[in-house]
């Protein structure tokens, strides 16, 4: 199976410890955040892995070559600019021929989820999308279920304005199933996003669905979460 991490991110919200070192390299556990990202991959039959890469790219690929050590075969693409989540995937397409699903993976999301658990539940729905979800209060994102796991509304980095009245518990967690028809839907060679310019447009039309998160969760988005993924992370059994 076939997935893509987005490393290309400048980290500019870890301050200096981002300065000379790509966030996707930053250890937790004496192992760089995208090699924990590889090897979770690989345990759940996401083998065949595309890495898009920008900032402090050369030391990613000095690192990690072919993937072979984390048990991958690793493809590197390049941006000249930063494409957002969605503009880097559709960046990325050609890679991902065929009509089989494709995993997205966020490069600061530390997890030993099962993915092939997430993988199952997309093509037992039919899905076109499926979004990993957990809970939590005041995060940056909100998503409404129904009964069916069936997303309804999927609302990103809202105001205030926007979560007046909507009460729901779940996240988007930052790793998608995604059908080739999604991918199709991303505008060429302009930067845009999955979950603000992409999914809303499928969610719309019934085939998106949420899969509760069953593991250990991480974004390390800020000095203090690295801290927090140090203590907690014990890496995947």
């Amino acid at each position: 199976m076939k997935a893509m991490v987005l490393a290309a991110g400048s980290g500019t919200r870890m301050g200096e410890l981002t300065r000379f070192t790509p966030k996707p390299m930053l250890e937790v556990g004496g192992t760089p955040i995208l090699g924990h990202i590889l090897r979770n991959l690989a345990r759940h039959g996401f083998r065949d892995v595309v890495v898009n890469l920008f900032h402090q790219g050369d030391a990613i690929e000095a690192h990690f070559g072919d993937g072979s050590a984390y048990g991958v075969d690793l493809t590197y693409i390049r941006e000249s600019r930063l494409l957002g989540t969605a503009g880097s995937v559709k960046n990325a397409q050609a890679n991902f021929p065929g009509k089989e699903p494709l995993l997205i993976h966020y490069g600061d999301v530390l997890t030993d989820q099962d993915l092939g658990a997430l993988l199952a539940t997309h093509l037992a729905k039919g899905a076109l999308a499926t979004l990993l979800l957990h809970t939590r209060k005041g995060s940056n994102s909100i998503v409404v279920l129904d009964r069916q796991d069936r997303v309804l509304r999927l609302l990103e980095r809202p105001t205030e304005a926007q979560r007046a009245g909507v009460d729901s518990p779940w996240v988007n967690s930052g790793i998608y199933i995604l059908a080739p028809e999604v991918l199709d839907a991303i505008p060429a060679q302009e930067p845009s996003d999955l979950p603000r310019d992409i999914l809303p447009a499928f969610i719309k039309g019934g085939r998106v669905f949420g899969h509760p998160l069953t593991g250990y969760r991480c974004a390390i988005d800020s000095p203090e979460r690295l801290e927090q993924a140090r203590r907690e992370f014990r890496g995947a059994p």
